[in-house]
């Protein structure tokens, strides 16, 4: 009897994600990032370019561990020329990235192009506002080009505020793509930079928590990466990329009066809107962007309606991958034949509004009723088709939070009873929304009997360093310290990243309370803090910031801080700052008792123990003006990390372990 014959399958390998040329691969949306710069690299060669490529940015969540990503895949970004530089934060990282494209402008470039890449969770998208709209202003060069990607944490799970960054990104007049899934960070990422060459423009990507800190399955190959340059598209005399020297009304009517039309017609030659599930007498359409289409087609599945059925109820579904500038030409022939319009997007609306504006002036005899956050207008009696009454009370899907797949459920099917549907599929869909309902209402009414909240690492510093004197009370800011606001440390109200105790300066003026403290990381204080420290000591305030030195950004994942301070290097800044006090206070005092010759210490600085923290404290909230209390300890979670692991060089552990003690209960011993 002969043997069975198996198929051979090929070793799989961790670097796989990096090094196959063409196939399957298994990644992180994170890791797709990375991905994306060595796929751009790739196809470059195959076409020609001898390109390099350029990332830069700022962590945070949904983009914590991006700086974590390029680091580790170092070995493989340098043979594709691709360069990963942290950005000090965000807004200087995007002037960096900027700087890209302008390389081509001068003597000396030893490559065709820079295609950048830029990262940032929705704070600093904000606070980089400035720089994108010069920048996008600007231009992109022409075998270079800038993707901006946008981490939006809809839910603020990790953020003081939820974000959404597409009305950011409008502003600066830049095309924001929103991929659904992994795959498409990499499909839309290849088709971004091809429009960004095109259109002259930087061009945004959302990415949310859903879509880029989950795994999945992709293809890479580069066949697959494609696209098409527009035919209906007149390209002005001289092209739309940057150049030199150049003028801010010009810059201005090229943006406007092309650029931003270029993109569209790219958009529309690449096929990035399209719809997905059509049907022969099409009567209600449904728009979906984003995370939201895939919640969509979860929704559409839950009700029972498969493609089958949604073609015999004439339901069609158009999926938008690029929600700003809409394209109209899209958006009209999806309409054609319609009489309503679904439209399914988290938070505020946005394509909603565009698709109203497309199709305002359109057939207005044949133009369909468009709904999204809000259902049909109530009268005075209750009845539909009110003219005068507010939409506030007849919310259809929330601008909130986030949506999910039974609320998009529940929206589908309300709409959808006001269609003459045949009565099995009628039937079907009550009987699935009524089960849906039912266990939605049980989901979000489920409250545990006790709340657990975050709460800081055992060995933490933060349990000591966040702890004030009795009849004193501290800011907060952006950090892990952040969480003291829940905890009993009266530490009360908080500010942005980089504002940490400036809203002491509008208080100070107007209260009998002489001082305050305020936390501080050193993280932040790398980021933009410092700015904080120099306005309190400029305003002449009286307050303390207690700035932690970590040595680690702990929040994200414990990176390293992006450039060399010392303990010592921070003293003389402070100093340099005017701070009228500053002290160290320490678990280890002993390492900074002794000043090094290449690294000492500010004059007249003062070493304490941790366990003098309150002494300490109530010292220099006598001491007028700003002072400061460096707090050195090093993150408990980065102690358990460099305890593992070894030095490159001298082969020792890179964090020392504690000693063993062993504890003999005497009660046990008398037993024995």
């Amino acid at each position: 009897m002969n043997a069975p014959q198996y198929p051979l399958y090929r070793a799989v390998t961790l670097s796989d994600k990096y090094t196959l040329s063409q196939g399957k691969i298994y990644l992180t949306g994170t890791q797709a990032l990375v991905r994306l710069m060595l796929l751009q690299s790739e196809l470059d060669r195959m076409n020609g370019l001898n390109t390099g490529g350029f990332v830069s940015g700022y962590r945070g969540s949904p983009l914590g561990g991006v700086d974590q990503a390029f680091w580790a895949a170092k070995q493989f970004l340098k043979p594709a020329n691709v360069h990963f530089q942290a950005g000090v934060n965000e807004d200087l990282a995007a002037t960096a990235v900027w700087g890209s494209q302008q390389l081509n402008l001068f003597q000396g470039a030893t490559v065709d192009g820079v295609f950048g890449l830029w990262y940032g969770k929705g704070p600093g998208v904000d606070r980089s506002l400035d720089v994108f709209k010069h920048a996008n202003a600007a231009g992109t060069s022409k075998h270079g080009g800038v993707l901006l990607v946008a981490g939006d944490d809809h839910a603020a799970k990790s953020s003081t505020l939820p974000h959404q960054s597409d009305h950011v990104l409008k502003a600066a007049m830049i095309p924001v793509l929103f991929p659904s899934n992994v795959q498409e960070i990499l499909d839309f990422g290849v088709l971004g930079y091809a429009m960004s060459r095109y259109a002259g423009v930087w061009v945004g990507m959302k990415a949310v928590a859903d879509v880029v800190e989950c795994s999945a399955t992709v293809d890479i190959d580069p066949n697959r990466h494609q696209f098409v340059l527009p035919t209906d598209f007149d390209m002005p005399e001289g092209g739309l990329n940057i150049r030199w020297p150049d003028t801010a009304l010009a810059q201005e009517a090229r943006l406007l009066d092309h650029k931003l039309y270029a993109a569209l017609a790219f958009c529309r030659a690449n096929g990035i809107n399209k719809t997905v599930i059509d049907s022969p007498k099409a009567r209600f359409g449904i728009v979906a962007t984003g995370k939201a289409f895939q919640d969509t087609l979860q929704a559409l599945n839950d009700l029972g309606l498969n493609p089958q059925r949604c073609a015999e109820i004439g339901l069609r579904v158009y999926k938008v991958g690029m929600v700003w500038p809409l394209d109209a030409v899209g958006i009209r022939e999806f309409a054609e034949g319609l009489q309503e319009i679904l439209v399914i997007e988290e938070k505020r609306q946005w394509v909603e509004y565009q698709i109203k504006e497309e199709l305002y002036a359109w057939r207005e005899d044949v133009r369909p009723k468009v709904y999204g956050k809000f259902d049909e207008r109530l009268s005075e009696d209750g009845r539909e088709g009110g003219e005068w009454s507010l939409p506030q009370g007849n919310w259809l899907l929330p601008s909130h939070y986030e949506l999910d797949p039974a609320l998009i459920a529940q929206a589908i099917a309300k709409r959808l009873r006001h269609m003459q549907l045949p009565a099995d599929i009628k039937t079907l869909i009550d009987q699935r929304i009524a089960t849906i309902a039912r266990s939605h209402e049980v989901g979000h009414s489920a409250h545990p009997p006790v709340e657990r909240k975050p709460y800081f690492c055992s060995g933490c510093p933060h349990n000591t360093s966040t702890k004030v004197p009795e009849g004193s009370r501290a800011m907060a800011g952006i950090g892990c310290h952040y969480m003291a606001v829940w905890m009993d440390r009266n530490t009360q109200t908080y500010t942005q990243m980089g504002g940490e105790g400036v809203p002491w300066i509008g208080q100070a003026p107007f209260t009998q309370t002489q001082h305050v403290f305020a936390n501080l990381g050193d993280g932040t204080y790398f980021h933009s803090g410092i700015l904080a420290i120099r306005a309190s000591v400029s305003a002449g305030v009286n307050i303390t910031y207690k700035l932690l030195y970590n040595d680690a950004v702990a929040m994200t994942g414990g990176q390293h801080l992006d450039g060399t301070l010392t303990v010592p290097q921070l003293t003389r800044q402070l100093a340099a700052e005017g701070v009228a006090k500053i002290v160290i206070v320490s678990d280890n005092p002993a390492l900074h008792l002794r000043d090094l010759p290449d690294d000492p210490k500010a004059e007249g600085i003062e070493v304490f123990h941790r366990r003098d923290m309150d002494t300490v404290q109530r010292l220099l909230r006598e001491i007028k003006g700003t002072t400061v209390l460096v707090y050195e300890q090093t993150c408990a979670s980065e102690k358990r990390r460099r305890r593992k692991r070894t030095d490159p060089v001298t082969g020792q552990l890179q964090f020392p372990n504690p000693a063993k003690r062993v504890l003999i209960n005497r009660e046990c011993a008398r037993l024995w």
